[in-house]
């Protein structure tokens, strides 16, 4: 790589991006140079009339408590969130909470884990990686799921685009499947060398269509594990 820095191109929702590109800053320096580039952007839906029999939520994004709140104010009962950042955004919208591990999977297991679980309602996208509605029931948990939100495909931003023409590495963070698909419709093809830091296996695997010049996998999937991943990436870059 050359001396001068590669690109960070964040592609998450706008909010998403930039608490992330604050983040990345904070550790990797203040100049560092950033494009925020969504390829989604939620969108709340109606889902209608929704089930008041006392069942917890289960929330796998802060989007879907965003959406949901919207509808309840006040919050309502117990929920039980994917991570602590959801888990963070479900306490201040009035929930009691509960936190997973920071992915559907593990979250699924330690509802079905716990005993304390009997009917959940979960509020969803569109768009999911995990069918939570399914595992919980298969364990035995009744679960009715309710779609609360969408997440609409955007085009690559006119920055974003002309940095990918040009030859400066770009480090692109992705953190779902569906976002690594979306990147890979995109920005295929481009002259910019891409560094890809995914959050989990199945991301890293969506992502080999991008062709990139580096990837690394996340060692747990939260934000934290990601900068790591993006910090052996430069480190990498750096030697290659």
């Amino acid at each position: 790589m050359e001396s001068h820095r590669p690109i960070l191109l964040l592609t998450r929702p706008e909010a998403q991006s930039r608490r992330f590109s604050d983040a990345f800053r904070d550790r990797f320096g203040a100049d560092w140079p950033v494009i925020v580039s969504p390829l989604t952007e939620i969108r709340f839906l109606d889902p209608g009339p929704l089930p008041d029999d006392g069942r917890d939520l289960v929330f796998t994004s802060e989007n879907a408590v965003a959406a949901f709140a919207r509808l309840t104010p006040g919050g309502r009962g117990r929920a039980w969130c994917v991570g602590t950042r959801t888990e963070a955004a479900a306490r201040a919208a009035g929930f009691s909470t509960r936190a997973g591990p920071g992915d559907a999977e593990g979250l699924a297991r330690a509802i079905a884990t716990s005993g304390e679980a009997a009917r959940l309602l979960w509020p969803r996208p569109v768009h999911v990686a995990r069918d939570m509605a399914k595992s919980l029931n298969s364990a035995g948990i009744d679960t009715v799921s309710v779609l609360i939100y969408d997440q609409i495909s955007c085009p690559a931003t006119d920055a974003a685009t002309t940095a990918l023409r040009e030859t400066t590495p770009v480090l692109l963070p992705l953190f779902s499947p569906r976002s690594a698909r979306l990147a890979a419709a995109a920005i295929a093809g481009t002259a910019a060398p891409l560094w890809v830091a995914a959050m989990s296996p199945a991301i890293a695997e969506a992502a080999a269509a991008l062709s990139p010049q580096g990837l690394h996998t996340a060692e747990t999937p939260d934000a934290a594990a990601m900068l790591d991943a993006l910090d052996a990436l430069i480190a990498a870059a750096k030697t290659g």
